[in-house]
């Protein structure tokens, strides 16, 4: 990672800041961007002292303010050379009361943001020989959840565009791949958790390893990717969920 740039949205916070964190231990220059400014500002008493780091107020949603972000890191940094698409927006409500604000609002963050993002890292990362994305995706995107309809079409879209966006990218050395976080234990799931108590105990002793992940957990695989540790890896959703996505559900 020494001399190497990367940009992590959502990276204020949970599984952002703590890759944030990994890829500055590893000597990579880290630019992290996020909307609450509190949460930008801890980040930056956390991890400013451990390399080049910068962070940076943004909503993803705001294509245009985030296309500048991408092509300003490049331009002062000369180069351009990892991100990690991790900002999310998640609305919890049945069906017929989900509102269509809601649902375009999380596709504006879990999949059209990707999508810009991705499409401006791209045409720098071709320009310069080869690059690595990683986008984060969730487990609810792979298998159906109540209440999470917007969240989980978004995440869905988000894990097949990575693969298209893979086979355009493999010629020029750019690989695209993707995080299937299962549970982790973030401030979201924290207030998941208070708002619904009980589904959240049961989801947790659902999982195999009967425990829900670590952000540090997940940033050591999105790092992994990022890395030339996985240079023949591309187009992959990879499931980090202690072994939720792989599970055979039998009614006890």
């Amino acid at each position: 990672m020494e001399g190497r740039v990367a940009l992590v949205t959502g990276g204020s916070d949970g599984i952002g800041r703590a890759t944030a964190r990994l890829l500055l231990e590893r000597g990579a220059t880290v630019a992290i961007c996020g909307r609450r400014q509190e949460l930008l500002d801890a980040s930056t008493a956390e991890l400013g002292g451990l390399g080049t780091f910068e962070a940076h107020q943004l909503d993803v949603s705001d294509e245009a303010a985030f296309t500048a972000l991408i092509q300003d890191i490049a331009r002062r940094h000369g180069r351009f050379d990892m991100l990690v698409n991790n900002a999310m927006s998640v609305h919890y409500a049945p069906l017929t009361h989900l509102s269509t604000e809601h649902w375009r609002k999380d596709f504006a963050v879990n999949a059209e943001a990707v999508f810009v993002g991705t499409r401006e890292a791209m045409k720098i990362m071709m320009a310069a020989g080869g690059g690595s994305i990683v986008n984060i995706s969730s487990t609810t995107g792979i298998k159906a959840a109540p209440y999470m309809a917007s969240y989980s079409a978004s995440k869905a879209a988000l894990t097949h565009f990575t693969a298209c966006a893979a086979m355009e990218g493999a010629p020029a050395n750019v690989r695209i791949n993707a995080i299937v976080p299962g549970q982790v234990m973030t401030a979201a799931t924290a207030d998941w958790a208070q708002k619904a108590g009980d589904a959240a105990a049961r989801t947790m002793a659902a999982i195999p390893m009967q425990r829900g992940g670590e952000p540090h957990e997940l940033a050591e695989a999105i790092v992994f990717l990022l890395s030339d540790a996985a240079s023949y890896i591309t187009g992959v959703a990879l499931p980090v969920d202690g072994g939720k996505a792989a599970q055979l559900y039998i009614p006890s």
